[in-house]
């Protein structure tokens, strides 16, 4: 961040706004989306500073602006606060105009609506009473906002876009929540021109002003590490969306692409569409981190073809990227399911770049193959060996890389290429011989549930569902022990009741039945279980301790190998 030109300082409203400061909304920002629940938080927030403490102020968030100088400004973050502001003033103007229709107070409650106006909104032209404000929104909400909201003219109700519909909506519902207020004040122009001056003192933001497009997403990617979420994808589309205005005046043109980018948005949501551009842009291309990907965009993306073409592969991937985590999507044939839902289940992105690219150059018997490939691998390195995401990373977006170059064609290469990733047989029996899962985390639980249906399947060919409601985990030294398991100290339950060997499948009526029961009146149970590896404990074990907890987790071991294995890479 040391690198950034860019200036950050916590302002006001009142500040934002004065000083002949001018605000404009890009052309292809996103639209005015606000609605009655944002609408009424701000309104309870103003409540709240106008009837209490005198002192005291409200933090609104942050506002990214882009300039390069020091009084124009184009909005890259913030425009849905900054908008719904204005429409709140336009209300009370609008209220300071009826009062001076009513010649109530009317010279003086002329001299506040100017200054308000002034102040907050701009001025009109006193000879063509045409709008020059301090705010000009997108293409979509500017010819309202200027010709109607501005001058205060009677709001149309028809032929109205949708954010066009938002916005009148908007100022109707502030102007009527006015009226409840303005209706019991005697002096109504004092108590409208106080509650303003109020708000505008009152309600402060972080601005952050950048230089350029680069620093502005630096920013973007800076904060959301943080926990704060700024819009990324408006400042891609504003930069993309600039490039085929400024080489083609064809509106139809622009119209497409904006009408490709919505359905885009709309299809993986706002908040997913920075991961997805990502893990589509590292299917193709050199990996790169988030902080990095504007600035390669920008590099490789700089005439209107590129931008096209960006726009129509993101398309011919949504689908794929959509159906990544959702096995019951119908993108997938019954057989690949089972692999999409390991993966979704084993929680791990970093190989989604390797399935998009991979998607469509195989046969959907060959990427069947592929997401089989990928799950064992992710089962032996994430699940079991809990070794470096990072690393994975780097090595499926390189092979990805190859794919889309034609340098790998078919399936056998490709699996191949992942050798480096396959952890090897003796590494994994040993790391799993070892493993604990502590099945108090709902994952955890699923988990171990598929790793036993798993290992239970081998054994007997019985096809357990691993999410079924009829089994449960049984924790043969139980979770919370009875006193018939004295013999177990403290510290080696806290070491052994999460180990893979002390878990095994039962059905969830005798899991109830048997609760904490000593391991003798266990025994019975599991003798008579219809499950094989739960049966095969009672015939090998007359007690139940380390040694056997131990004995039979590199048993299971054995079997995993066996199960969780990729021949080719063995």
């Amino acid at each position: 961040m040391a690198t950034m030109n860019f200036n950050t300082a916590n302002q006001t409203y009142r500040q934002i706004m004065g000083n002949g400061l001018i605000y404009t909304v890009p052309r292809f920002q996103r639209d005015y989306s606000w609605t009655e629940a944002e609408w009424d938080d701000l309104w309870n927030d103003i409540l709240t500073i106008t009837d209490g403490d005198a002192h005291a102020g409200h933090y609104m968030g942050f506002l990214v602006f882009q300039s390069r100088d020091s009084k124009n400004f184009d909005v890259i973050d913030g425009q849905q606060r900054l908008t719904t502001m204005s429409v709140l003033i336009l209300a009370v103007l609008g209220h300071l105009n009826k009062l001076i229709e009513q010649n109530s107070d009317a010279n003086n409650n002329q001299i506040r609506q100017e200054q308000l106006r002034n102040s907050f909104i701009g001025y009109l032209d006193p000879v063509t009473l045409i709008a020059r404000t301090k705010l000009t929104l997108n293409r979509n909400n500017d010819t309202l906002y200027q010709h109607y909201m501005v001058p205060l003219e009677p709001l149309p109700k028809r032929n109205l876009k949708a954010p066009e519909h938002l916005m009148r909506k908007a100022y109707d519902w502030f102007y009527e929540r006015l009226s409840k207020l303005v209706n019991v004040e005697e002096q109504k122009g004092v108590f409208l021109a106080k509650l303003v001056e109020q708000v505008a003192d009152k309600l402060f933001f972080t601005v952050i002003t950048v230089a350029d497009e680069l620093n502005a997403y630096k920013v973007f990617e800076t904060l959301n590490a943080r926990g704060v979420k700024l819009s990324s994808t408006d400042l891609l589309k504003n930069y993309l969306f600039s490039i085929v205005h400024t080489q083609a005046a064809d509106e139809r043109e622009l119209n497409i692409l904006d009408d490709k980018w919505e359905h885009l948005v709309g299809k993986l949501g706002s908040e997913s569409f920075p991961d997805f551009l990502r893990t589509h842009w590292n299917s193709k291309n050199r990996f790169v981190r988030h902080a990095e990907l504007f600035k390669r965009i920008r590099e490789k993306v700089n005439n209107r073809q590129e931008v096209f073409d960006l726009v129509r592969n993101m398309e011919r991937d949504a689908d794929v990227y959509a159906a990544l985590p959702s096995p019951e999507d119908s993108l997938w044939t019954p057989e690949q399911r089972k692999y999409v839902a390991e993966l979704k289940l084993f929680g791990v992105r970093q190989l989604y770049p390797l399935l998009l690219a991979a998607y469509h150059k195989l046969q959907a018997v060959d990427f069947c193959t592929l997401l089989k490939v990928c799950s064992v691998i992710t089962f032996r390195w994430n699940i079991i060996g809990s070794l470096s995401r990072s690393d994975q990373e780097r090595i499926y977006t390189g092979v990805a890389e190859k794919i889309t170059a034609g340098s790998l064609s078919n399936i056998r290469e490709i699996v191949t290429e992942l050798r480096s990733l396959y952890v090897k047989d003796e590494i994994f029996k040993s790391a799993f011989a070892e493993k604990e899962i502590k099945t108090t985390q709902t994952r955890n639980k699923r988990i171990v549930r598929y790793i036993l249906a798993e290992i239970e399947k081998h054994l007997s060919g019985a096809d357990y569902y691993f999410d079924s409601d009829t089994f449960n985990i049984e924790h043969i030294l139980p979770e919370n022990p009875a006193d018939e398991w004295a013999e177990i100290s403290d510290k080696e339950h806290e070491q052994l009741v999460y180990r893979l060997g002390n878990m095994t499948l039962l059905k969830t009526s005798e899991n109830r039945d048997i609760g904490n029961k000593p391991f003798f009146k266990k025994k019975e149970t599991y003798a008579q279980s219809e499950f094989a590896t739960t049966k095969k404990i009672a015939e090998e074990n007359s007690e139940w301790n380390a040694e056997r907890l131990a004995a039979r987790q590199r048993w299971m071991a054995n079997q995993a190998t066996s199960i969780w294995r990729i021949n080719q890479l063995s």
